[in-house]
């Protein structure tokens, strides 16, 4: 079994303090060297706005300084892997703020959160960021499902974001059970959605019997299982499999395995992982910002993969 060496884990880590920005720094830090929690959410703050939401490239593929629903839900992110409401509470300022924006009504209609804002266009962004209401229509189940499943974990039940959650998470499960087009994001995002309606003992306000096991079949037959495409934008196992203990793991621990040596065998010596997209023809209006975009998603993308290969063992 290959195993990432200790010299390669202070490699990847020496690039890390050379080139992450001080947010991927400070979430490395949590998670490998004994890093303060406070220092995540102090980093993260300065991307939040006075809206409540998040923008500022939090998101880097998105330059828009605005606030916006996936820029939000990628913080969410940032905040569930480091237990921050766990241990700072729900009426922290800063989730305080998140559901402020989400209930204000902004970048919304009646299915949802959108995916892309009209103000996208205006900075330097990847082309998926260009606003497309036919693109949202599918994209914005995944987005919707994340802010859902954080808004009914953890809001006050008479708040007005949570009956907004409640509203979006019942039409957006009868629409899973129905669909065969989860766009992207849908996947994860109902996985989370689910999971998070029994932690907060809310099974019995939602219908969607039948529902995880649609989707841990889509989610089986989404995974890209010819190895030569993952250098391409592909979803490889890891996109749905975090750990030995999800619920997919048994069926796939040869892919799994298949993708873990992959991840040793492919890091640069002496550095981190190529990233697999550009912004392709945006790569020519935008060259300057794509290419410190590629930089902050290298660090973003080491943190994943080395979680990756420490949930698994992989990691002398």
């Amino acid at each position: 079994m290959k195993m990432l060496s200790k010299n390669d884990y202070q490699e990847i880590g020496a690039w890390m303090h050379r080139n992450a920005r001080e947010l991927e720094m400070a979430l490395w830090n949590y998670h490998f060297e004994n890093g303060e929690k406070d220092d995540v959410i102090n980093a993260l703050a300065y991307y939040q706005n006075e809206d409540g939401g998040f923008g500022n490239t939090v998101e880097p593929d998105s330059w828009n300084p605005n606030s916006a629903p996936y820029n939000t839900l990628i913080a969410i992110g940032f905040l569930r892997s480091i237990e921050m409401v766990e241990t700072k509470g729900v009426d922290h300022p800063m989730v305080q703020g998140i559901f402020r924006f989400l209930e204000s009504g902004v970048h919304t209609d009646d299915e949802g959160w959108f995916f892309g804002i009209p103000s996208n266009d205006n900075y330097p962004h990847a082309p998926w960021w260009c606003y497309d209401e036919e693109l949202n229509k599918v994209q914005n189940m995944g987005v919707t499902a994340g802010l859902c499943a954080f808004i009914l974990r953890y809001a006050d039940r008479n708040s007005g974001v949570f009956e907004k959650a409640s509203g979006y998470a019942g039409k957006i499960l009868k629409k899973a059970v129905d669909t065969t087009d989860f766009g992207e994001m849908g996947v994860v995002g109902l996985n989370i959605l689910i999971r998070d309606i029994q932690a907060a003992g809310l099974t019995a306000e939602f219908e969607f019997a039948g529902l995880p096991d649609k989707i841990k079949e889509a989610a089986n037959a989404a995974i890209e299982r010819d190895v030569e495409q993952w250098a391409n934008y592909r979803p490889r196992p890891s996109e749905f499999i975090k750990s030995p203990d999800s619920p997919l793991y048994q069926e796939n621990k040869e892919i799994v395995a298949t993708e873990l040596d992959y991840l040793i065998d492919t890091r640069h010596p002496g550095g981190v992982w190529d990233i697999t997209w550009t912004w392709f023809d945006l790569n020519e209006v935008y060259p300057k910002e794509f290419a410190i975009s590629e930089n902050w998603w290298k660090a973003s993308k080491a943190i994943e993969k080395i979680e990756y290969l420490k949930r698994f063992g992989r990691i002398k």
